[in-house]
């Protein structure tokens, strides 16, 4: 019963910080309108938001085994209530900018501790890998509900209209009921301390010797190139829809929802898929799908012409196409995660997380504001060509980081 509670619980935080990490491509569209920001400047929200995640993530992940990971999440959950509320309370872009720092801040501390707790209550690394992805698969439908909802808030017939702030009470409100169910569930996390006395310099010194393992900094630098991919995408994806499609705002906010259900859908899938095949020919699969329907689909978002008002019977075919994209990028991220946690022990977890959740951020970021840097001197078509370089990098560095895997499963069995 506890740990099914925590399951939920780890479900639900996924679900909410899904819905206000992701937010971000939205807002940046919200404040361009409402607070008549340029896409250079509204750009930086990205950063406000990775930056700190980051920074904390790499400063306190190999050590917060003695915080504790539900102490942890209970801390985010208050934070972030806190900065939902300022929202409608104090409307303005610095508050916005706030916002997004403080939810890079909690998310430091939510990453790390739910992808640690994944290896206390699981056993082996099929159900590793199963949970991973279903926790993966939820925060995509976050991503996806939070289209839904702040759409549902804004008014496209008056753009500067400030009623789409009031999504923050939503929200404030399910970080409260998640925090009550922390609260009085308890976690056995004896498993994710090494025994040792407490040492913070040795601790921070063991995650940084981490990185200097093969093994480990070849998956760094595919999680960043992916993390990039995916975020520059999720990010303008609404500003695409917008102004490259013709679609009212609302409506393109709720279009690239599509690209957030099919991340959804193919990662929730991909937990029952990695049961029964390798996960590298399959994620070399699903890479090679999308650099093939970027290629054949941007084509299509060319000189679109509006005719009439505009439904969803009649938007251009691309905001369809497109976004399916996200069905075969869905697998890659949880996988190579969960297979370098696999290769560690348990309590490695937390400190490889932080890297993880370091250098993700920093793609992020990379990512939003190499898009919103030449989708403003360029075109959408021109920005999201630019992903064709970091997928084929991917594909080559994979190679290596398996080789790395069975060089490193080799040496555990002997």
């Amino acid at each position: 019963m506890e740990q099914a509670r925590i399951k939920f619980s780890l479900l639900l935080t996924y679900f909410v910080f899904a819905i206000l990490l992701n937010s971000v491509g939205t807002v940046i569209l919200q404040v361009i309108n409402t607070y008549d920001v340029t896409k250079q400047g509204a750009s930086v929200l990205e950063g406000f938001k990775d930056l700190p995640i980051a920074v904390v993530s790499f400063v306190i992940a190999s050590f917060l085994p003695r915080i504790g990971y539900r102490r942890a999440i209970m801390i985010g959950l208050v934070i972030v209530t806190l900065a939902c509320l300022s929202m409608p309370l104090a409307p303005a872009f610095l508050t916005t900018k706030l916002l997004f720092m403080s939810v890079g801040v909690s998310f430091a501390l939510i990453k790390v501790s739910v992808y640690s707790t994944v290896g206390l209550i699981t056993s082996g690394a099929k159900e590793h890998a199963s949970f991973m992805n279903t926790i993966e698969g939820m925060f995509m439908v976050g991503v996806l509900s939070g289209y839904w909802l702040f759409g549902h808030f804004i008014d496209s017939d008056n753009v500067t209209s400030l009623g789409w702030l009031d999504v923050y009470w939503v929200l404030a409100v399910i970080c409260v009921v998640n925090f009550l169910v922390l609260m009085v569930t308890p976690l056995d996390e004896s498993e994710a301390r090494t025994g040792y006395a407490p040492d913070m310099l040795r601790e921070f010194g063991d995650m940084l010797r981490l990185v200097i393992r093969p093994l480990v900094y070849v998956f760094v630098i595919s999680a960043f190139l992916y993390v990039l991919i995916e975020q520059s995408i999720m990010t303008w994806l609404p500003t695409f829809n917008n102004e490259i499609l013709k679609l009212p705002t609302a409506m393109s906010v709720q279009a690239a929802s599509i690209f957030a259900a099919c991340l959804a859908i193919g990662r929730l899938g991909a937990g029952r898929v990695l049961r029964w095949v390798n996960w590298y020919p399959f994620v070399n699969f699903c890479l090679v799908t999308v650099i093939v329907m970027i290629l054949l689909t941007l084509p299509l978002t060319n000189d679109i012409m509006v005719q009439g008002d505009v439904s969803w019977l009649n938007v251009p075919v691309a905001a369809y196409i497109f976004p399916i994209i996200g069905l075969f990028m869905a697998p890659i991220y949880p996988a190579i995660n969960s297979v370098m946690l696999s290769s560690l022990p348990k309590h490695q977890h937390s400190a490889m997380t932080g890297l993880i959740v370091a250098f993700s951020a920093l793609g992020g970021t990379t990512g939003s504001m190499i898009t919103g840097f030449v989708f403003g001197k360029f075109d959408g078509q021109t920005a999201f060509y630019l992903s064709l370089l970091p997928l084929c990098v991917i594909l080559i560095m994979l190679y290596f980081f398996r080789r790395q895997t069975e060089i490193t499963r080799r040496l555990l069995e002997t």
